[in-house]
């Protein structure tokens, strides 16, 4: 499973995982941007911890569904039109402790980033700053003295991944 993702700084570390994009009819539904994969997995993580013009507010038995069209969803509380408009712009967080174990094989993104990368001959490319997904393979985004991007190919371009050490080697040529 992928959750593209960024990290806030917070005693505990936390994902986005959505945000809130638009309204849907007159009864204080959410139309959500959703980063999680399957998209409509953010509604199976809660409570959410819901940033809006710098206020933070935790938000508890959202109910929702996820079609073609994307996810919808129903918040407590917020029961029309203007209430639901309200939120338009606001950001999904939850804790990382909130989403499951990754299967053996798969990373969450957030994961990733700030770990150290070598290569495979000990020569220090530097730390992950980020992750993007292209229509082929996930990208890592490595900076150190230069920035690289080398493919997420397990196996093929990324040898291992050592979480507790926070450190990741590829198969990469220094010099690209």
């Amino acid at each position: 499973m992928r959750v593209s993702a960024t990290s806030q700084q917070s005693p505990e570390r936390r994902v986005l995982i959505g945000r809130v994009v638009g309204v849907f009819g007159v009864r204080g539904e959410l139309k959500l941007e959703s980063y999680t994969e399957p998209p409509g997995a953010l509604l199976r993580y809660q409570p959410w911890i819901f940033v809006h013009n710098a206020v933070e507010s935790q938000l508890a038995g959202v109910k929702g569904r996820y079609n073609a069209r994307g996810v919808v969803a129903t918040v407590p509380g917020i029961a029309d039109r203007d209430a639901a408009q309200a939120l338009v712009g606001g950001e999904i967080w939850v804790a990382r402790s909130a989403l499951p174990k990754a299967r053996p094989g798969e990373y969450y993104w957030v994961d990733l980033e700030g770990m150290h990368v070598e290569t495979i001959d000990g020569v220090d490319l530097g730390h992950v700053s980020h992750l993007f997904a292209t229509g082929s393979n996930d990208v890592l985004v490595v900076r150190g003295e230069r920035e690289r991007m080398i493919p997420f190919v397990l196996d093929q371009y990324v040898i291992s991944i050592d979480l507790d050490a926070g450190r990741i080697v590829v198969d990469w040529d220094p010099d690209f």
